[in-house]
C-alpha cells in the first residue's frame, strides 16, 4: 500500500487481537456479494465473529439475493460499519445446515438475545431457530485489513493479515 504513503516498518502494525476485538463488538456489518457476471451487491447485515473458528457467520433469508450471488460466486468481503477504525474481511461463504450450522446458532442468539434484541421478547432458542431456517453462511477468511482512518494512524498502522 505505499501509493498510500503507508510505511514498511512493522513496529506500527495492528496485531489480530485489534481487529478480532472490533469483529466481536460490532453489531452491523456490511456483507458484499457478486453475482456470476460480477455485479456487486452491498447490504448491511447482523453477523457474529467466531474466534475459536476464525469464521465469520450470517443468516439471511432463504430467498434474499445474497444467497443467489453466493451459490453463483462464493467470494465475498465482510466490513466493520466503523470507517475509522475498519476491518474488512475477504473470504469464501460456505453455507452450513442442521448440526453443522449450530455453532453459528449458539453465537448469534448469545450477540443478539443478550443485545437490543432481548427487548423484542426472542428467546435464544427462537433466535437458533431463525438461524436453522433461514440461509445460514460462515465466511472462510483469506485476508483481512485493519486500519484507522486518521492522517495520524493511517500511513503507520494499515495492516493485511492472511490464512492459508
Amino acid at each position: 500500500m505505499s501509493g498510500y504513503g503507508v510505511i514498511q516498518d512493522p513496529d506500527g502494525l495492528l496485531d489480530w487481537a485489534w481487529a478480532e476485538q472490533r469483529l466481536l463488538a460490532e453489531r452491523n456489518f456490511w456483507f458484499v456479494t457478486a453475482n456470476a457476471e460480477g455485479r456487486p451487491h452491498s447490504m448491511p447485515v447482523w453477523g457474529v465473529w467466531m474466534p475459536e473458528r476464525e469464521r465469520f457467520g450470517m443468516c439471511c433469508d432463504v430467498g434474499a439475493r445474497k444467497v443467489r450471488n453466493i451459490e453463483a460466486n462464493d467470494q465475498v468481503v465482510v466490513t466493520t460499519a466503523d470507517t475509522v477504525e475498519c476491518v474488512s474481511l475477504e473470504g469464501r461463504a460456505v453455507r452450513v445446515r442442521g448440526d453443522e450450522a449450530e455453532p453459528l446458532a449458539v453465537a448469534w442468539a448469545e450477540k443478539y438475545c443478550d443485545t437490543d434484541m432481548s427487548e423484542a421478547g426472542f428467546s435464544k432458542e427462537e433466535m437458533m431457530e431463525a438461524v436453522y431456517g433461514g440461509a445460514a453462511f460462515e465466511v472462510l477468511p483469506e485476508r483481512a485489513f485493519g486500519m484507522i482512518e486518521t492522517p495520524e494512524e493511517f500511513s503507520r498502522c494499515a495492516t493485511r493479515w492472511l490464512w492459508d
